[in-house]
């Protein structure tokens, strides 16, 4: 499935279009210090499987080789959205895990309503028990509890060391077009597979959309377990999450429409809204030298 195929028509329901446009926008709030801005549109990459998820979830759909799918996420999750879909592409059946106690008599949310839509089987379990779904008793019972026991597992997020090993093609893309490169993170799995990917003086941004601070640490442990090691030029920056994953207040829904207006461009407020933010913000602090080229990855765009 992955590989550089843009302009050939395929009967791949999964195939993408890469490598993906690299665009160059005038801002004024970089410009007036001397930087570039880059998008980088992973968002162009699949209509279905938007930016970084198709990246993660196509080396494990190999790795599944026609098997159920099962994975684990929020009621707001991209991911499980982008696995839905890919079973419904697939003709594959999809379990998702997801966080929290299913409210009786309420609506399924617009997210689950649509990984619904596209045949998932929602599967709900309480906080607790979904904070201790790595360990191999926990996630067996889940897994009985769903009716999942022979599915492959894709981990939250899709983070795993396929999924990182499948992200070191974006930084490959990179090369060479950019000094810094930044992604918004949830679990870390795309930072770690861009800083891998990226040339010698390259370095990688990290901006996490949730709190807590616990990324570097997940972020490493990803590279270790893909590459043996900690690779490449990397960092993060945990200011910009703006209280929690799809916590969305009204000074970022302000940026963000801002930013549509000047550029043209529907911005996703889970990921890409903090990301850009993130960068405004940091070149206003002078954090990147003048004549730096700046590049931030669209790793989604708004589901209607």
């Amino acid at each position: 499935m992955p590989g550089d195929n843009e302009g050939v028509t395929s009967t791949d329901p999964l195939a993408p279009r890469l490598p993906s446009p690299l665009e160059e926008i005038r801002d004024d709030r970089f410009a007036r210090h001397g930087l570039r801005l880059l998008l980088k549109r992973d968002d162009l990459i699949h209509p279905d499987l938007i930016g970084n998820k198709w990246r993660k979830l196509a080396p494990n759909l190999e790795a599944a080789r026609g098997r159920a799918l099962v994975t684990f996420g929020g009621a707001y999750s991209n991911h499980l959205r982008a696995t839905a879909a890919a079973g419904r592409l697939l003709g594959l059946p999809t379990t998702g895990v997801v966080r929290g106690q299913e409210l009786a008599g309420r609506p399924l949310n617009p997210s689950l309503s649509r990984c619904a839509a596209d045949g998932m089987r929602l599967h709900f379990v309480d906080r607790s028990t979904y904070r201790r779904k790595g360990e191999p008793e926990t996630l067996a019972a889940i897994l009985r509890a769903a009716g999942a026991e022979e599915a492959y597992v894709v981990p939250e997020g899709g983070s795993n060391a396929a999924a990182v090993r499948g992200c070191r093609a974006l930084g490959e893309e990179l090369r060479g077009r950019a000094d810094v490169v930044a992604v918004a993170c949830g679990t870390g799995g795309t930072l770690a597979g861009l800083a891998a990917g990226l040339a010698t003086g390259q370095r990688a941004l990290g901006v996490p959309v949730l709190k807590g601070g616990f990324l570097e640490h997940d972020t490493a442990a990803l590279q270790n377990r893909a590459f043996g090691a900690r690779t490449g030029d990397w960092s993060l920056d945990d200011r910009f999450h703006f209280g929690g994953y799809a916590r969305t207040p009204p000074e970022l829904d302000t940026f963000a429409k801002d930013f549509e207006q000047r550029h043209g461009l529907p911005v996703e407020r889970l990921y890409v809204a903090k990301l850009l933010y993130g960068l405004v913000a940091l070149a206003g602090e002078g954090a990147f030298a003048r004549g730096t080229a700046l590049a931030a990855v669209v790793t989604g765009r708004p589901f209607p």
